[in-house]
C-alpha cells in the first residue's frame, strides 16, 4: 500500500494540533485537581501560602484561594479571636462577623469544605470579641455546597442589652452540610437557619449557652439550634444526630418557620436551666412550629408548613419536652418519640383562625391539638409531672399514651434511667453515644406495639418510642463490647469497616434488599438514592450488627 504524499508544513500542523490537544487536557487535567490548604494557629496570612508547612492563620484567608472540590484543613488548639479579625459587617441586625464563607462549590462532588484537621480539635474562642452594638455571627455562610466539619467554638458574646440574640452559625446558602460541630459556654445560640434550602445539620452538640446580659438576663432567646426559613421555597432543611443541653432558651426551635423542617434522632435536654438547674428562659425540647401567640392572620405562610420531629428524645426539659408552640391550624407530624421527666412530656397547643368578635378580622385563637399526627410515641411521666396536654382532635394512635394502647410504662421497661449517660463521648463516626439510657429492655410490653410508618424496624412491627429494639432477631447494635466500626454515617460513596466481615446486606427504610455482598472490608453504596438506609452485618465470628447510615 502506498502511504498518501503529506507535505512538511502539514505535518507541521498536525503536530502543533496535537500538541495543542495534549496540553490543553493535562491544563484541564491539573486545574481539575481538588487542593488541599492548612490554617493553623503559627500560620500566617501574610507570608503564608496555605501549605501544611508554611499555613495560613485565617480561615477567611484561605477561602480567597479555595475553589469548588477544595478543603482548607483547620490545625488543632485553641484560635483567641479579636475585634480585629471580623471581617463583615451589616447594617441588618447589625450583625458583626467573623468568619464570612460566601464562595460556593457547585455539586455534592464539588463542595468546598472547611474540615478540623484529623485527630485534632480546632476551637475558636469569642471571649474577647464585644463589638459595641453589634450581634456577633462566628461563621456566616451564604455560600452553597460548603461541608464545616469538626469545629468547636467557645465563648460568643452579647454585647446589646435590649432584645437581641448572637449566633456560632448562621447559615443563608443552600446544599450545606454542617457536622461534628460544637458550641457551648457562651451566650449565642449554636445553629441558626433563616435562608437557604436541602441543608443538613448532623452530628452536633450544643450545651451551657446562656445569655446573661441582654432584657432581663433569663437568656430568652438562646436556643440550641434555631431553623427559622423565611420564606417560601426554601425546603429540605434537617437536622439529626444532634444533641442540645443547658441551654437557656429551648434546645431545637422553629417558629416563624416559612417551611417545613425535619429534626430526627435528636437529643434535648436540660433547656430552660442554666447548668447549676437554675430556671431561665422557656425550656422547651423541641418547639416545633407556631407563628408567636397573637400572629398577623395576612402575614402567615400559605400554605402553613407541617414540621417532622421523629426518633428523638427529650429529657427533663424545664416546660414541654414535645411541643407544638401554637402551631396554626395545620399540624404536624411526631413520630416514635421519647419523652421523660418534661414538665409536660407532649403538649399539641394549637391556635385555630377565627374572625375577631371586636374588628371582625381574622385573627387566632389557642385550641387544643388540631391536626398533628402521633404514632409511636412514648412518654414515661416522673412524679407529679404532666404526660400530655393538649391533644384535642389530634390523630392519637399506636403511642404508650393513646386510649386503649393496653401498656404501662415505668422504670422497669429501661435497660437505664442514668442521665449521665446522655453526656457520654460521641463514636468515634461522630454518631451519638450508644448507651442504655431510655432503651428498652427485653421483656418490656413496649416492644412490638407500633405501626408501620415505612422506617427500619425488627420484629413484626415497631417499638413505641425512640430507640428500636433488636430482641426479636438477635440483632445486637455496635457498642462497647463489639470491636467492629463502621464509618461514616454519612456517605457519599463508601462505607468503610475496621476489619473483613463475611458478610453485608443494605436494605431501605421499607426492608427491601438493595445491595449484599460477602468478605469485604468496604462497600460502595455511590449509586443509591439520597436518603435514610439500614445496613446489617455479620463479622468472621458470626455477631449480627445493624446500623443506620445516611446516603448524601
Amino acid at each position: 500500500m502506498v502511504e498518501p504524499k503529506v507535505n512538511l508544513t502539514t505535518r507541521i500542523n498536525m503536530k502543533n494540533k496535537i500538541y495543542f490537544l495534549l496540553s490543553f487536557c493535562l491544563l484541564f487535567f491539573f486545574q481539575s485537581q481538588a487542593k488541599n490548604y492548612y490554617v493553623a494557629i503559627n500560620g500566617n496570612d501574610t507570608t503564608g501560602t496555605g501549605t501544611i508547612d508554611t499555613p495560613y492563620r485565617s480561615i477567611v484567608k484561605a477561602q480567597l484561594s479555595v475553589v469548588a472540590g477544595d478543603t482548607v484543613f483547620v490545625r488543632g488548639g485553641t484560635y483567641k479571636m479579636n475585634e480585629t479579625l471580623i471581617s463583615n459587617t451589616s447594617t441588618t441586625g447589625p450583625y458583626a462577623t467573623v468568619h464570612y464563607l460566601n464562595k460556593s462549590g457547585t455539586s455534592a462532588t464539588k463542595r468546598i469544605c472547611y474540615w478540623a484537621y484529623p485527630g485534632e480539635q480546632p476551637i475558636f474562642d469569642m471571649s474577647n470579641v464585644k463589638p459595641a452594638g453589634y450581634r456577633n455571627t462566628v461563621f456566616l455562610t451564604t455560600g452553597s455546597w460548603l461541608h464545616i466539619k469538626g469545629l468547636e467554638v467557645i465563648g460568643t458574646q452579647v454585647t446589646i442589652s435590649t432584645h437581641t440574640q448572637s449566633e456560632c452559625f448562621r447559615n443563608e446558602g443552600s446544599n450545606n452540610i454542617f457536622e461534628q460541630l460544637k458550641m457551648h459556654d457562651g451566650m449565642a445560640i449554636g445553629f441558626y437557619l433563616t435562608k437557604g434550602s436541602n441543608n443538613l445539620v448532623i452530628n452536633c452538640d450544643a450545651y451551657r449557652n446562656w445569655d446573661y446580659f441582654s432584657e432581663t438576663g433569663k437568656g430568652g432567646n438562646t436556643d440550641g439550634f434555631g431553623f427559622h426559613p423565611s420564606k417560601a421555597g426554601y425546603t429540605g432543611n434537617k437536622i439529626t444526630g444532634c444533641r442540645a443541653w443547658f441551654n437557656s432558651d429551648d434546645g431545637y426551635d422553629c417558629i416563624n418557620s416559612y417551611e417545613s423542617v425535619i429534626f430526627e434522632n435528636c437529643w434535648a435536654f436540660y433547656n430552660g436551666y442554666n447548668s447549676s438547674f437554675v430556671s431561665e428562659g422557656d425550656g422547651n425540647g423541641f418547639k416545633a412550629g407556631g407563628y408567636g401567640q397573637a400572629p398577623v392572620v395576612s402575614g402567615l405562610p400559605s400554605p402553613i408548613p407541617a414540621h417532622t420531629v421523629r426518633f428523638c428524645m427529650a429529657y427533663r426539659n424545664k416546660a414541654n419536652g414535645i411541643y407544638a408552640n401554637h402551631h396554626v391550624v395545620t399540624g404536624s407530624n411526631w413520630y416514635n418519640n421519647t419523652a421523660y421527666r418534661n414538665g409536660t412530656n407532649y403538649n399539641m397547643l394549637s391556635q385555630q383562625i377565627t374572625k375577631s368578635s371586636i374588628t371582625g378580622n381574622d385573627t387566632t385563637l389557642d385550641c387544643a391539638g388540631i391536626n398533628h399526627v402521633l404514632h409511636n410515641n412514648l412518654s414515661f411521666r416522673y412524679s407529679t409531672q404532666t404526660e400530655t396536654a393538649n391533644l384535642g382532635t389530634s390523630v392519637n394512635t399506636y403511642n404508650s399514651f393513646s386510649t386503649g394502647s393496653g401498656v404501662t410504662v415505668d422504670a422497669t421497661d429501661f435497660l437505664s434511667t442514668d442521665e449521665t449517660l446522655l453526656i457520654a463521648p460521641r463514636q468515634a463516626d461522630g454518631s451519638l453515644p450508644n448507651t442504655n439510657f431510655l432503651k428498652l429492655k427485653q421483656g418490656s410490653d413496649l416492644i412490638d406495639k407500633g405501626m408501620n410508618l415505612g422506617f427500619a424496624f425488627y420484629g413484626s412491627v415497631p417499638d413505641l418510642g425512640a430507640f428500636e429494639s433488636n430482641y426479636a432477631t438477635g440483632i445486637t447494635d455496635t457498642g462497647a463490647d463489639n470491636q467492629l466500626t463502621i464509618y461514616p454515617t454519612l456517605v457519599q460513596q463508601n462505607i468503610y469497616f475496621n476489619q473483613q466481615v463475611k458478610q453485608v446486606d443494605i436494605n431501605d427504610i421499607q426492608g427491601k434488599l438493595i445491595i449484599s455482598d460477602k468478605n469485604r472490608n468496604q462497600i460502595n453504596v455511590g449509586g443509591l438514592k439520597s436518603g435514610v438506609y439500614l445496613i446489617k452485618i455479620i463479622d468472621t465470628a458470626g455477631n449480627i450488627i445493624a446500623r443506620k447510615f445516611i446516603k448524601n
